[in-house]
């Protein structure tokens, strides 16, 4: 069963201040008394009393694990705590996507419900099933959690959802709404140019340069599939056999180009025998995960689809990379995430590198 709070979203032009929910025995971001409630009131199952513990935080969505007076684990996700564009961070179009996703092969956590009432806790939030699992963001990680048989079907599995998030009909479980099919490329490519333009600290010629290469090199959009748009491990919950038991982080899914999904998850990826690429420090360098070149032939068996552009997405996608961290080293610059300015190099250096990488790929697009 699950229930929906429903009303009228929030304008795009709207901007919200989601304050701060306090109570003495819960974490900032909840009020424990009137979440309380709505966990009771629209939840099955849901025992008081309830306590709340903080999974992941910053300037992105919080997501906290709820668990019961029975013991039973839940997850609530909210947006971050301040002054944010709503449309940055809506929690029903999340909840919308996952409830959609359940029915079909595509590993996700239960939606259990929504609650668009800001007054209950100050934003609008969704829970979701615990998924119990490891989320492998470090080599140590990775050592403890997986042996080798369990690193190889890691990355196979990877690969293989991917493939069943691309193969869902849009329309046929209710998401063929959720944003233009065609045109993904350039449509993307304009946005991130622009907020580049708006954002950039300093010129840098290679954004420039790749941008109006691969514009016009554009290849054909293979179909129109759901896009997650940040596909990597470390956005999935894997189970200790190296299954992939939810994909997490649905906050920018759209539809578009599946193969925008396969750029990223290159850039995201190093295998033990690849060159360094997105994260300084990748999981999936660890012996035993598979190379980039087998993520690759193993999605082309598995979705039958041509990725003889691979190398276009690749570029697009460390060039989109490059845009937004762009945008966030500038906000740290301004003050705007704290008043501290130190370690925000690694920012800098990002960008830079992200830019280079896209530029010496581009090269070999024709």
């Amino acid at each position: 069963m699950r229930v929906l709070l429903r009303a009228r979203p929030p304008s795009a032009a709207m901007r919200h201040d989601y304050g701060v929910g306090v109570r003495a025995d819960g974490p900032e971001g909840i009020d424990v008394e009137r979440v309380g409630t709505w966990l009771v009131d629209n939840v099955p199952g849901a025992a008081p009393p309830f306590t709340y513990e903080l999974i992941a935080g910053g300037h992105s969505n919080l997501t906290f694990k709820v668990t019961d007076a029975e013991g039973t684990h839940r997850v609530l996700r909210r947006p971050p705590l301040g002054h944010v564009l709503a449309t940055a961070h809506d929690m029903g179009r999340e909840h919308r996507i996952i409830a959609a996703l359940g029915p079909t092969s595509v590993p996700v956590a239960p939606a259990l419900g929504f609650c668009d009432d800001a007054d209950v806790n100050g934003a609008p939030f969704y829970v979701m099933g615990f998924v119990d699992g490891f989320i492998l963001r470090d080599a140590d990680t990775v050592r403890h959690a997986l042996d080798d048989d369990a690193r190889k079907r890691a990355g196979d599995d990877l690969v293989d959802v991917l493939a069943t998030i691309h193969d869902v009909d849009p329309d046929a479980v209710g998401l063929g709404e959720l944003g233009r099919k065609e045109g993904y490329i350039e449509r993307q490519m304009k946005r991130w140019y622009s907020q580049w333009e708006k954002s950039k600290t300093r010129e840098l010629r290679q954004i420039d340069d790749v941008y109006h290469h691969l514009m016009a090199h554009i290849p054909p959009q293979q179909g129109a599939s759901i896009v997650h748009g940040d596909y990597r491990l470390d956005n999935c919950m894997v189970g200790a056999d190296g299954r992939i038991a939810a994909v997490l982080d649905w906050e920018i899914c759209t539809l578009g180009d599946p193969l925008a999904d396969v750029g990223l998850l290159m850039v995201y990826w190093t295998g033990p025998d690849d060159w360094e690429g997105g994260l300084a420090m990748s999981a999936t360098a660890v012996e035993g995960f598979p190379n980039r070149a087998d993520l690759l032939e193993r999605y082309t068996k598995t979705s039958g689809r041509d990725l003889v552009d691979i190398d276009f997405y690749t570029s697009f996608a460390f060039w989109k990379l490059a845009c937004i961290v762009e945008g966030v080293y500038a906000r740290y610059l301004a003050g705007a995430m704290g008043s501290g300015r130190g370690g925000f190099e690694m920012f800098k250096v990002q960008v830079e590198r992200s830019a280079a990488h896209a530029a010496e790929i581009a090269q070999r697009v024709q």
